[in-house]
């Protein structure tokens, strides 16, 4: 039951971030969109330079659930840069050293999100870029797991790219990536078998991703092809361990864990090959992309368990996994544009990917309190798929463009686990599934008169065996987009759908969504104007599940259905206004509202007494809850190189009703003051 509610509750959170950026808000800080310093810069011997640098202090004071808080916006107390940028040309492009510098920061310091970007070239000698990023990932897991699924961890990653003679015909690029994650967390682990209560054991992550890689491109007679050689080291040791003795949420469940340690130490090493030739001719352009990933990895698990069970018993468990794994990908791609016409093009495109994992995967669980065991020997699992798509477009007139195309796609699936010894020959493919999908779409592109603009586009597939449940099986989808532009408005809505229905011989899903979009820009003077924006997000999902309930032993229930449904409203309102070239204010407000499907309580119309597993399916079916955030800054204009800011916003969480008893409602008020200057 608690992983129902945590994909509900991921869901939920996943459709407000679909909403969210098409109303988007900026944050209070750092201050945006008030200029500083001249637009050309300032000259420095042979260079110009253009820059800005703003630093202050964040304020917050949080009321209510802070780990939501946390989870949601996370912004804190404390002096921080919030935001920097730097850039320096050279005037003629024939400097020493470098011909371009563009540096540039956001919130380093204190913020929990923060990153730093730095280019630096010299003409037709060399291009490094690099890129860092770091986020402060907080989850409380209250509702998704009762608090068994927290996380407080650091992810770090880093980018950089060195490209020699990036102008010439001939180029050398190198590059190296980082990806680490750390940091404590909770996870939930069901003692002592799938229809027990999960309990929450301590995590120590840590997590490491390396890549380094070499290549080069080549043009030649009207070809280019790009060679790139990688090599990835991934590694991971996040023990487990219980620092005290848990025991189930549930009274008429005896299961508990006294003692528990868990390592799985994972070493993985992918080489690989990137090729890509292009060209481009009078009549036709090619471009084909073929790739390859000889994936390695060695892992092995040691995991030890006492406790009782769910019946009372006793129970002393150890786990011992080890096995090798080879798993080459290798991906083709080739597209060919064939410009019949001036007004006919033609454009095929033919995709190939073959994934195969084999090796020995060698799974061993020994019961110490019946001194009994079981072997379980995974061998291969192969995916292969492809896919070929023709298109055809036709500009009836300079105004109104039109096209079509149909897509066609296999998928084989195949997979082998057996007890056989490990090392031993494969005897059969165990299991195997292929799937067939055929897509069709249409649109058009109309210029209707000047500044008005139609989009339109439509598709439909079908799919005779789709592998998972909440796969597109029959579907269609519609796209919409109807825009507006002159020097002082812009205007546009739009609207979008995807709807799917994939009733098989197991179950049935099927899930509806509709996504209407709105915006305007109106610059009434320049030193008044305003942004607006607002869409509504329906979506409703329903699809058949199976589950153990009822007492004194569970048994297996058939024939209910896990159903979702969401109507999300979101909106913004922006107003910007100059007080005599010397005073900028910003006001905003933005909200973003679940109404769910209109019901009052959790329940809805479901009777708890007399139907006890539906009322609690019922309870997490819909979740209504409001998140606004105001906010006003006022910049204020020193002299030609120095700004004062000061801004204020607000946070508001509000659930309808709590799921599980839980109601994370909070409020923030947070604000700023800084410097904002060029030098």
């Amino acid at each position: 039951m608690r992983h129902l509610i945590k994909n509900r509750s991921l869901t939920l959170a996943a459709l407000i971030l679909v909403a969210w950026p098409v109303a988007a808000q900026e944050t209070v800080a750092p201050t945006t969109g008030e200029q500083l310093g001249t637009v050309r810069g300032d000259n420095a011997g042979v260079y110009n330079v253009v820059q800005s640098w703003e630093t202050g202090y964040r304020f917050a004071a949080i009321g209510g659930d802070r780990g939501e808080y946390k989870a949601d916006v996370n912004f804190g107390n404390g002096i921080r840069l919030f935001n920097s940028s730097l850039t320096i040309n050279s005037k003629d492009g024939k400097a020493k050293w470098f011909d371009e510098v563009v540096f540039t920061t956001q919130g380093l310091g204190n913020d929990p999100y923060e990153s730093v970007s730095l280019r630096i070239r010299k003409n037709k000698l060399y291009e490094y870029d690099f890129s860092w990023h770091e986020n402060d990932y907080f989850n409380p897991g209250l509702v998704t797991a009762g608090g068994y699924d927290f996380e407080n961890t650091r992810h770090k990653w880093q980018d950089h790219d060195l490209t020699l003679f990036p102008s010439g015909k001939y180029q050398l690029k190198l590059g190296y990536s980082e990806n680490t994650e750390n940091g404590p967390a909770l996870a939930s682990q069901e003692f002592f078998d799938t229809r027990a209560d999960a309990l929450p054991v301590f995590e120590n992550v840590r997590r490491n991703f390396n890549e380094f890689r070499l290549g080069g491109q080549i043009d030649v007679a009207k070809f280019r092809l790009t060679v790139m050689r990688r090599w990835e080291f991934y590694k991971e040791d996040s023990p487990l361990s219980l620092t005290t003795a848990e025991s189930s949420n549930d009274p008429t469940n005896p299961a508990t864990l006294s003692s528990f340690s868990k390592s799985e130490p994972q070493r993985g090493y992918t080489p690989g090959w990137l090729v890509n030739l292009f060209t481009e001719r009078k009549w036709f352009t090619a471009n084909g992309r073929f790739t390859y990933n000889g994936g390695q990895q060695n892992f092995t698990l040691d995991e030890s368990a006492v406790g009782m069970d769910r019946f009372g018993a006793n129970a002393d468990r150890l786990v011992l996994v080890s096995g090798n794994a080879r798993r080459p990908v290798t991906t083709a791609d080739g597209t060919v544009s064939f410009f019949l016409t001036k007004k006919l093009t033609l454009v095929n495109n033919s995709s190939f990917s073959n994934t195969i994992i084999d090796g020995n995967n060698f799974y061993t669980e020994y019961d110490l309190a019946t001194l009994s065991d079981q072997t379980i020997n995974f061998q291969y699992l192969g995916i292969r798929l492809f896919t070929n798509s023709t298109d055809l477009r036709y500009q009836v007139t300079p105004r109104l463009g039109i096209y079509t195309g149909y897509e066609y796609s296999d998928r084989l699936i195949r997979s082998n686990e057996s007890v056989a010894t490990p090392g031993e020959p494969y005897n059969s493919i165990i299991a195997q599934q292929s799937n067939h999908q055929h897509v069709g779409n249409a649109g058009f592109n109309w210029l209707i008169w000047k500044g008005l603009r139609l989009h339109a586009e439509g598709e439909i597939g079908r799919n005779d065996n789709p592998f998972y449940p909440i796969s597109l099986k029959n579907y269609h989808a519609i796209n919409t987009l109807l825009s507006y532009r002159t020097k002082k408005l812009q205007l546009s809505t739009g609207y979008k759908e995807t709807y799917n229905n994939n009733s098989i011989s197991i179950t049935a899903y099927s899930s509806h969504a509709r996504n209407f979009t709105s915006s305007a820009t109106w610059s009434f003077r320049p030193w008044l104007s305003l942004d607006s924006s607002y869409s509504h997000l329906h979506l409703d999902t329903a699809g058949g599940i199976n589950f153990f309930a009822g007492s004194p032993r569970a048994s297996l229930m058939t024939g209910d259905q896990s159903i979702y449904l969401s109507n999300i409203h979101a909106g913004t309102l922006g107003l910007r206004f100059a007080v005599m070239k010397r005073v900028d204010l910003y006001a905003g407000y933005s909200i973003t509202k679940d109404v769910g499907d209109g019901r009052s309580t959790a329940a809805g119309s479901v009777n708890p007494v007399t139907s006890p597993a539906l009322a609690v399916f019922a309870a997490v079916q819909t979740f209504p809850l409001t998140f606004q955030s105001p906010m006003a800054r006022v910049s204020v204009k020193i002299n030609s190189k120095l700004r004062f800011n000061v801004g204020y916003q607000y946070y508001g969480y509000h659930e309808q009703f709590g799921l599980e008893s839980v109601n994370e409602n909070y409020r923030g008020n947070t604000g700023y003051t800084s410097l904002l200057w060029a030098f």
